[in-house]
């Protein structure tokens, strides 16, 4: 299996940019200064934005911080198949609707 990198994150969210799905498991909290758990972890269509394109490609929800300090894993939720991405401000997943 190729290793999973933030190129192939781009071309993921590139190629299905009509059908992307979130789904944020746990984000960071000023508040109490760490990463917490997100109360609604929906799984939803995403949305898109133009602030901070660099860190987060258009994605409303997702947050990259580069620098080699963005981690990325398969992950598979019954019918939505896409991948993790894990840094020190969250964990979220960028998901495809899988066709049966």
């Amino acid at each position: 299996m190729k290793k999973i990198t933030k190129a192939t994150i781009k071309s993921f969210i590139k190629k299905n940019k009509n059908d992307l799905y979130i789904k944020t498991k746990d984000r960071f909290n000023g508040m109490i200064d760490m990463v917490d758990d997100c109360q609604d972890q929906t799984i939803r269509k995403v949305t898109s934005t133009d602030d901070h394109n660099d860190y987060n490609f258009g994605i409303k929800g997702a947050w990259f911080v580069g620098s080699s300090r963005d981690y990325f894993n398969i992950a598979e939720f019954g019918q939505f198949k896409g991948y993790e991405v894990y840094n020190c401000v969250g964990t979220f997943y960028l998901l495809v609707k899988e066709n049966k």
